[in-house]
């Protein structure tokens, strides 16, 4: 090989190893840019850990109290359980709180609370709880989103509780036994206790439905 053909290769090698740096530079400045997901329920660990302690409970003996396992219990105080609306609900009642209490910064006002809490399958599909107001415990203002073909399953909740929901656009199907099914499209709404099992769902595979849903407890 010549002289001038060696210098060539080595000066194409070198090119090589600079694009590849330069391409390794971007990769990861790209994963830095990439937003993180979604949070989910940010406040609950904290706020769960602090009013336990405030209570002077265990995380055996509020599992115990509330019906909620005490794996669930350590995994969420850590940020890392995927509990449920309803299994919040329930350790705010064995401590003596409400579920706004446990799902909000402390810093936030109840009229402007602003909290996902929670997401489905499909990335349109989000439950973001806005605000909430005094009533025998508290009420609360919600904007839920359903994806295409989504559906939310809800366990009943104490008796007294009811929610309100109003859709805003697409096609929302409510499954409890009182009022029975219930198809609901934009601009109506309905009225129903909460204290049973219930699901919502949108049955459409082509538009997202969305609707304002209030609980009064």
């Amino acid at each position: 090989m010549s002289i001038s053909a060696y210098s060539g290769l080595e000066t194409l090698k070198g090119r090589g190893i600079i694009l590849r740096n330069i391409l390794h530079t971007l990769w990861c400045r790209i994963l830095l840019m990439q937003p993180a997901a979604s949070s989910v329920l940010t406040h609950v660990g904290s706020n769960l850990r602090r009013a336990r302690r405030e209570a002077g409970l265990s995380q055996a003996a509020l599992a115990e109290r509330s019906g909620i396992s005490r794996r669930t219990i350590v995994n969420a105080e850590a940020g890392e359980a995927n509990i449920s609306l309803t299994g919040v609900d329930q350790l705010a009642g064995a401590l003596g709180t409400t579920f706004t209490a446990l799902v909000t910064a402390p810093s936030a006002v109840k009229s402007a609370i602003n909290e996902v809490a929670w997401r489905g399958n499909d990335p349109a599909s989000v439950a973001v709880i806005h605000a909430a107001a005094p009533s025998r415990l508290e009420t609360q203002l919600w904007t839920w989103t359903l994806g295409v073909g989504e559906r939310y399953d809800a366990q009943p909740d104490p008796p007294g509780w009811h929610e309100m929901l109003l859709v805003t656009e697409g096609s929302l199907d409510l499954i409890c036994e009182t009022p029975g099914p219930v198809r609901l499209t934009a601009g109506e709404h309905v009225v129903f206790s909460s204290a049973q099992a219930y699901s919502y769902a949108n049955a459409s595979a082509v538009e997202h439905v969305k609707f304002v849903r209030v609980v009064v407890n």
